[in-house]
């Protein structure tokens, strides 16, 4: 099954080749995933060099200034993995990103790893309408050093957890992680493993996905169930390793596989959720479950769970594409009647569900090198550049108004520097 496969309610629509628009048991100690990785990813699934593929680059935060990112692998060990019973423990493969200190000695960190890059190519790139080899997966890097000492002068850091969409990689969404950190935020973006296609772990080990199968809407009802309640229990459980991590560098311990000056600086009185896609649908049950989350963000996700009904208390942003309403899809009427807290909902005209994730800068780079994509059925028919600056633009603005208590007139009206966004009333 596709890692880009749109959650509609209990079902799932594709087209067009593609998709359609734990606490009380002791964790084991996170680790630090290695910078470096295998060379032989350097060959991609279809036999080509990488040098003959095509590349891509992401666009750089608004804000200039160092930012780092860090990927652990943590273990919760109080919970069996939901979709490997077999497995005693579950696995995560997490990136934390943030304001560091100027570091040009060390690399840029990858998009991708490596092998998951590899696995992206050969499995999944084909529902873009990309071709095994035609593009190089694994050459695109970040803004942001990997394993850089944070900036301590950007004083605590707010945190910030992202949750993908269904089936989807946490690496592409670096585009809004990396803006957050600029902002000065600790942005942590998460792996729910054995549901993407692939996961890169340390030592150069991939888990891949172990979805059951679904023949029936029963069978998807049932295992988006599973799913949601295991993502909320990952997002739980990276807060609890954070605030670990946290106590231990205050009490002198050091700072273990963080980053020097990080751990000190998450500031876990304040934090954030969103996500894309069924990602959105884990913010918003994160936030009726965990009073640790302050806010929360959707990105054109269709709500799941006890919050499609009964609404969350606490701010929460749901962000649209062109076609999702809450006339279009019931689960947006029946949270936003339920919800008693802030909230907004801001449309972006012309965006498709895609348009909120990394393919938004990615495809309309592939395109000019590639014939016949899909454009405005992937991406919609938004400027590509706009619709980016937007999204940086308002996400930004919520957190900073709800983690931060800064004021902005983005959600008290029309803006004449996005016009491209409406406010539904």
């Amino acid at each position: 099954m596709s890692a880009f496969t749109r959650v509609r309610g209990a079902r799932v629509a594709v087209g067009l080749g593609l998709a359609a628009a734990l606490l009380a048991a002791p964790a084991a100690p996170a680790s630090a995933a290695p910078a470096s990785a295998s060379a032989s990813a350097a060959r991609t699934a279809g036999g080509t060099t990488a040098a003959d593929a095509i590349r891509f680059s992401l666009p750089a935060p608004t804000v200039r200034r160092p930012i780092g990112t860090v990927a652990l692998r943590l273990v919760d060990r109080s919970r069996p993995d939901p979709l490997v019973t077999s497995r005693p423990y579950r696995e995560l493969m997490v990136s934390v990103w943030y304001p560091a200190r100027r570091a040009d000695g060390l690399p840029l960190a990858p998009q991708m790893p490596p092998l998951a890059a590899a696995g992206f190519d050969r499995d999944t790139a084909s529902d873009l309408g990309v071709k095994p080899g035609q593009v190089d997966w694994a050459a695109t890097r970040t803004h942001a050093r990997a394993g850089a000492p944070a900036d301590r002068s950007a004083g605590r850091l707010p945190v910030v957890l992202f949750s993908p969409g269904y089936e989807a990689p946490r690496t592409l969404s670096t585009v809004l992680a990396e803006e957050l950190a600029a902002r000065g935020y600790a942005v942590v973006t998460v792996d729910h493993t054995h549901e993407p296609d692939q996961v890169e772990f340390p030592g150069g080990r991939v888990e891949h996905s172990e979805l059951p199968p679904v023949k029936t809407e029963e069978d998807q009802t049932k295992l988006f169930k599973v799913l949601l309640e295991a993502r909320v229990a990952d997002l739980r459980f990276v807060l609890d390793e954070l605030a670990r991590l946290n106590r231990a560098s205050g009490s002198g311990a050091g700072r273990g596989p963080l980053p020097a000056g990080l751990a000190s600086a998450l500031d876990l009185s304040r934090v954030g959720a969103f996500g894309h896609s069924m990602g959105g649908a884990t913010a918003a049950q994160l936030l009726r479950d965990d009073p640790r989350v302050d806010a929360g963000a959707n990105l054109d996700g269709i709500m799941l769970g006890p919050a499609a009904t009964l609404g969350v208390t606490r701010p929460f942003l749901q962000v649209a594409g062109q076609t999702t309403t809450r006339d279009s899809e019931p689960t947006w009427k029946s949270f936003w009647n339920a919800s008693t807290g802030w909230k907004r909902e801001a449309r972006f005209t012309g965006a498709q569900h895609f348009s909120f994730f990394d393919l938004q800068a990615i495809y309309p780079q592939l395109a000019g090198r590639l014939k016949g994509l899909p454009i405005a059925e992937t991406i919609g028919t938004i400027d590509p550049e706009r619709s980016v600056a937007a999204q940086r633009a308002y996400l930004a603005a919520f957190f900073d108004l709800h983690l931060r208590g800064r004021r902005t007139p983005l959600f008290d009206g029309p803006s004449r520097a996005y016009p491209e966004v409406t406010l539904v009333p």
